[in-house]
């Protein structure tokens, strides 16, 4: 039987699925306009390799977090910090690329928009979670 300092928060396991999953579809996503055949990138359209690059890589930090979590780990909620916060940077960056005149796609910007919720989100929720934990 379980004590209650070793139950899993709801919240905790809410967020350790949703980055897991999420790190799945960024790693699936990121690897096919990389390295995926010519229709692929076509597809794509204008993206911007460095936030397709930074995702790619970035999908395997989301899993490692997503699993720390999982397993209640202190480390990950400082991954989910640093994750939150370098994709603020990528965007930021973006967006300074598309000031200067660089091509790009809108669906990027809302993609963008929506990782740094996400990720605000869990490590806000990782703080929360794993603060009660003694």
């Amino acid at each position: 039987m379980t004590t209650p300092d070793q139950k899993r928060a709801l919240p905790a396991t809410v967020i350790s699925v949703v980055a897991i999953a999420f790190g799945l579809l960024t790693i699936k996503e990121g690897g096919t306009v990389l390295f995926g055949d010519e229709a692929a990138r076509t597809a794509a359209g204008n993206y911007v390799p460095f936030v397709v690059w930074f995702n790619f890589l970035a999908g395997f930090a989301y899993v490692a977090a997503g699993a720390g979590l999982w397993l209640q780990k202190r480390w990950a909620v400082w991954l989910a910090g640093y994750i939150a916060l370098a994709t603020v940077v990528t965007f930021t960056s973006l967006g300074i690329f598309i000031y200067a005149g660089g091509l790009y796609e809108q669906r990027t910007v809302i993609a963008m928009s929506l990782r740094c919720v996400v990720w605000i989100v869990i490590a806000v929720v990782a703080i929360r979670a794993l603060r009660r934990r003694p």
